[in-house]
């Protein structure tokens, strides 16, 4: 369906990059979300999406705001931009969904939070693994009482998508992507547990360059812990074949979700619940389009559907713990959120 009015949301898509791309193929055909500019700075870049989708593109977010066209953007630029450009967007009256991390510090997330309700526009995150039909059914489950009471989240989000990257990449820079893995995959994993345990209120961060040259390290382990005792655990890691794995252990039982491909592309989910006195049951998930599921749930909440999910509060935490998770990777210590 379209939207209530029966239009398609005009957006441009900001950074046409490996994931802005992902998300313009993604939207081709989507009935609520018309991607109608794609913004990119590279002219070589612009001119390979250009031939190859036939999307108009500009140079700059100004330029996009100057057609005077649009009512949304989508942002996939490098990550320390992010505020200027949701304050740009908000102050010119546009709904902005932002790419993950929302912003690289705490300061900059309540600038731009504040900038999004003075103009009174919606605010989307990507983080579409929460729009993944088996990690919605498992945190069903534990918002249920069906595994107890919650007492450790276990992930495991790693890849070697990076090591095919020139040097100057900008997902390799400490300054444009601070703590590589954290910013790349491992932000997912810390954006579930906090949708299931809530806020955190310390963590322990280790970050190593262990076998590559990546500036922003390459191997991260990260301890949350949350007031109620329970505790997550995370592994990111961008020099290993791909693994993606998230699990939820509780008193009566335990649900393990393995990814079958990188949700860039993905192909199911195996999914194995363990509940005491009862024997393992294991299922498959078929394939699904979180990435498209969550923009398209964005645009919705635009149109006056139902309420986007993911809550401001919600994003201001997930950088308050990015920032605590960055803090301890250089200080060694465990670090307040």
């Amino acid at each position: 369906m379209s939207g209530t009015d029966g239009t398609r949301l005009r957006t441009a898509v900001v950074g046409l990059g490996w994931w802005g791309q992902k998300i313009v193929r993604s939207l081709a055909d989507s009935d609520r979300i018309d991607v109608v500019v794609g913004v990119e700075p590279s002219a070589d870049v612009a001119a390979l999406v250009s031939r190859d989708t036939g999307l108009d593109t500009v140079g700059s977010l100004a330029d996009a705001v100057g057609r005077g066209d649009l009512e949304a953007v989508v942002l996939c630029s490098p990550h320390p931009w992010h505020a200027e450009q949701v304050v740009a967007a908000a102050e010119a009256g546009l709904h902005v969904f932002c790419e993950k991390p929302f912003t690289v510090s705490s300061e900059e997330a309540r600038r731009a939070l504040a900038a999004v309700t003075a103009a009174g526009v919606q605010v989307g995150l990507g983080h579409e693994r929460r729009f993944e039909p088996a990690v919605v059914d498992l945190r069903a489950l534990v918002a249920s009482g069906g595994l107890g009471v919650p007492l450790v989240f276990e992930g495991n989000f790693s890849q070697d998508k990076f090591l095919s990257l020139p040097p100057d990449n900008w997902r390799l820079s400490s300054e444009l992507a601070p703590v590589g893995p954290l910013s790349a995959t491992g932000i997912h994993l810390v954006d579930l547990a906090i949708s299931i345990f809530g806020r955190p209120h310390e963590v322990w961060a280790r970050l190593g360059t262990l076998a590559t040259g990546f500036a922003n390290g390459d191997t991260l382990s990260v301890t949350m812990g949350f007031p109620s005792g329970a505790t997550a655990s995370i592994t990111a890691i961008l020099t290993t074949p791909f693994v993606g794995r998230v699990a939820v252990f509780g008193s009566q039982g335990w649900q393990e979700i393995r990814d079958r491909s990188h949700p860039e592309e993905p192909t199911g989910w195996d999914v194995t619940t363990q509940i005491r006195g009862s024997a393992p049951a294991t299922g498959r998930v078929d394939p699904y389009d979180a990435v498209r599921r969550n923009l398209e749930c964005f645009a919705d909440a635009i149109r006056g559907g139902a309420s986007y999910p993911i809550s401001a509060e919600e994003i201001q935490t997930n950088v308050d713990t990015f920032e605590a998770i960055s803090r301890s990777t250089h200080s060694g210590r465990i670090e307040n959120v």
